[in-house]
């Protein structure tokens, strides 16, 4: 059997109880070693075989699993925060079909919720965006022109950009060219939720010169949107003149 697990955005305690227990259960682990907290692993049995997939191809991970299952053993293929969002497992979960072995997938936090809990802040505000676009921008992996930055800043939705960081000021010219103004708030959150996490606020137009002052260039997500400020209207759902399932207000 093997288990994909979100390992969560970073810090070692928010894995959820079910991927602390098939982790600590498992015979052989698999973790995305260029982004998994190594902290993680401690929750793994001693004799737990550990492989590193920074430096393995598909192959050679599935090469892993099958050879695990030959011998009747538990794997764990650990993937950073939530491995539905650019964690490449389907192209694993296709393979594993092909060849009968089962599989199933464990949810795990992902970093742009580790974000908005270490900037505490909403992303959608009343009044201010209901929607949450998440992103990257075109760098060596290609992304379909209706999906391109430009467009989707058309809507002036809360954006979560990942994979980007190394790309902030092709990033900015595109927010402003598809339709934000400049001076539209921007949060960086640098590896979320781990200890050596770091924000930087700025604007979309600040955005550039704010990663190089630091030397922001991977491990980052680029927050943008006017969740980030002040204004926003009163929620409808705990407002005492409004009426619903559970309450009766005036209207």
């Amino acid at each position: 059997m093997v288990h994909f697990v979100g390992a969560g955005p970073g810090a070692a305690d928010l894995i959820t109880m079910r991927g602390h227990k098939l982790l600590s259960e498992a015979d052989v682990v698999i973790y995305a070693g260029s982004l998994v907290n190594k902290e993680i692993l401690n929750y793994s049995k001693k004799d737990a075989e550990i492989h590193n997939s920074a430096q393995m191809t598909l192959e050679e991970v599935i090469e892993v699993i099958k050879k695990a299952e030959g011998e009747n053993k538990v794997t764990v293929r650990l993937h950073t925060g939530d491995s539905s969002i650019y964690g490449a497992v389907r192209e694993q979960m296709d393979v594993l079909k092909s060849l009968d072995i089962q599989y199933d997938v464990v949810p795990g936090v992902s970093s742009f919720c580790g974000a908005a809990a270490s900037l505490k802040a909403e992303y959608t505000l009343p009044d201010v965006s209901q929607s949450v676009i998440i992103t990257r921008m075109e760098g060596r992996t290609p992304v379909p022109e209706r999906e391109s930055i430009r467009s989707f800043a058309a809507h002036k939705s809360t954006m979560v950009l990942f994979l980007s960081s190394g790309l902030s000021e092709e990033l900015s010219k595109e927010l402003i060219a598809g339709g934000y103004d400049g001076e539209t708030p921007v949060a960086v959150v640098y590896k979320a939720t781990w200890p050596d996490e770091r924000v930087f606020r700025c604007t979309i137009e600040s955005l550039p010169q704010t990663m190089k002052e630091n030397n922001i260039s991977k491990t980052a997500l680029i927050l943008v949107g006017n969740f980030l400020g002040d204004d926003y209207d009163r929620s409808e759902l705990y407002n005492p003149a409004f009426t619903h399932e559970f309450r009766k207000g005036v209207r």
